[in-house]
């Protein structure tokens, strides 16, 4: 069972109706118990990283998410600023992230880019992965986003995106992936995306 996590931080319906349209099917659910019996999770999310961390806090969702993504290894996505939440912290708050990743979130340089850095753009593949079956092209998401993630280890860099600097536009290690675009508003590279996800 997929379960898309409703913490108040995302676009719900457009990822559910995305699944839909690929033929998968999901719960959306910010209720642990239900969460326990899921065998895959996303984590949406759009809004500030202290906000999104305090939700998932107050909804008493962290300890089964650990559970279910440390322990059980259940595979998760994290879109946005889900996948900013599952790094150690980030430049636009003081909450402490999930921490999965050995990563921070770091803010654009406003001086030298219009931020947020908001449209379609190319996402670089650094590794072959089972989220892009045709790993050796490039593939096209929608962005917008003010913050980056910026990975400890190469290993873990999925794919890079170029804007003022070459930065992680996806990440995966085991069973934990994130993408820093919206694969729901991101046309037929999004819903390759999400399908390949959904039949892990």
């Amino acid at each position: 069972m997929l379960v898309v996590i409703d913490y108040g931080m995302g676009n719900i319906g457009s990822i559910q109706n995305m699944i839909k349209k690929i033929g998968g099917k999901c719960l959306v659910s910010g209720d642990p118990e239900t969460i326990d019996k899921a065998s895959k999770l996303i984590l949406p999310g759009v809004g500030s990283f202290d906000a999104g961390m305090r939700n998932l806090r107050e909804l008493g969702l962290i300890d089964i998410l650990n559970k279910k993504v440390v322990i059980e290894k259940v595979p998760i996505l994290g879109i946005c600023l889900g996948m900013q939440l599952l790094t150690r912290s980030s430049e636009e708050g003081m909450e402490k992230g999930l921490g999965w990743i050995h990563a921070d979130v770091i803010k654009f340089d406003s001086q030298n880019l219009k931020v947020p850095h908001m449209g379609w753009n190319v996402s670089i593949p650094q590794k072959q992965s089972r989220l892009f079956v045709k790993s050796s092209r490039e593939e096209r998401f929608y962005f917008v986003h003010s913050y980056y993630v910026k990975c400890d280890q190469q290993s873990d860099i999925l794919t890079s995106t170029n804007y003022g600097i070459e930065f992680v536009s996806a990440f995966e290690n085991e069973n934990i992936f994130g993408v820093q675009f919206h694969p729901e508003k991101s046309h037929l590279f999004g819903m390759d995306l999400l399908r390949n996800f959904v039949e892990l």
